[in-house]
């Protein structure tokens, strides 16, 4: 065992928790080999839906190092996100627990260079970079293959502590104690896939996004499916019901980060408020919220859909 990759290792995942991400993981930085046939097979399929991004960098997906030269290891990052109060009004039009507060997006990115900071100010001379699902990297498999989460069946990565967490991860040039990848505890479960009530996961670990609510109210720009209208059960951006029928979601972990609160004013709107939201009260509620990616046009399409 190298002396000086365990102190490394030990000191990064003390600062990890000390930022607030309850797991921290490394895996190697290697080629995926693994992965290029599930990769290749669902953009065939073209279960990606219009989100053709996907089928870009193909080679960056699957190889850290043509995203940092010489790069050794992968530290994989799970910050939760689950909020404290829900939604007040059980009738109320749904947003995704993900998207209550600022964007995840600012958030860990800001965690994470602080993190990254820390290891330069602590090791030395370390090259590397932060990632959280905006750039062609393959962010479950590394959490998986990092020993901190396994995917469940509805393809969101699981712990025991549940499924409400974001994923980020420091690509770096510095080699660490690499763990090992986390065994599968979904056994013979299904619950994630009876209850996706547009039948989105096509089989386990595979979803559909043409299907997937989630995808059809944030990344979709057409017209909605009306053969799903009935399907949609008052969600307007995002969806949570294969991660809230979870077993171990039953006692989810509370986060408690400032920058994920809502405006306390989302909490308390009915369902005769969202029907006539204006798009000031829009910039007003989600000023810094993930919902902005819909725009206030696309959250108007969504609540008119669900009519």
């Amino acid at each position: 065992m190298n002396l000086k990759s365990e102190k490394y290792t030990q000191l990064i995942k003390a600062e990890a928790k000390r930022l607030g991400f309850f797991a921290c993981g490394i895996s190697k930085a290697r080629f995926l080999e693994e992965e290029v046939g599930h990769l290749e097979t669902w953009l065939k399929n073209h279960f990606n839906g219009e989100m053709s991004y996907m089928e870009n960098h193909f080679d960056k997906r699957l190889n850290p190092q043509l995203l940092v030269p010489d790069a050794k290891s992968v530290i994989s990052l799970l910050f939760n996100y689950y909020p404290k109060e829900l939604q007040k009004h059980k009738d109320a039009p749904i947003i995704s627990k993900y998207a209550y507060g600022e964007d995840y997006h600012f958030v860990l990115k800001d965690k994470m260079r602080e993190l990254m900071y820390f290891i330069k100010t602590e090791i030395g001379e370390v090259e590397g970079r932060v990632f959280t699902d905006s750039a062609p990297v393959s962010d479950k498999k590394w959490a998986e293959l990092s020993g901190i989460a396994w995917r469940g069946k509805h393809s969101n990565m699981l712990t025991k502590q549940g499924s409400f967490f974001f994923i980020g991860e420091l690509i770096v040039d510095l080699a660490l104690d690499y763990d090992t990848p986390m065994n599968s505890y979904c056994g013979t479960c299904t619950r994630c896939i009876d209850a996706c009530p547009t039948q989105a996961i096509t089989e386990p670990y595979v979803v559909d996004a043409r299907k997937c609510i989630s995808y059809l109210t944030i990344e979709f720009k057409d017209n909605l499916p009306e053969d799903l209208k009935d399907n949609f059960q008052n969600r307007v951006f995002g969806c949570d019901i294969c991660q809230d029928v979870c077993p171990y979601n039953s006692k989810p972990l509370f986060h408690n980060e400032e920058r994920f609160l809502p405006h306390p004013d989302f909490l308390e709107m009915s369902k005769d408020e969202w029907a006539d939201i204006t798009e000031d009260v829009f910039r007003k509620l989600f000023k810094k919220s993930a919902v902005k990616r819909t725009k206030f046009t696309g959250l108007k399409r969504n609540l008119d859909f669900i009519k």
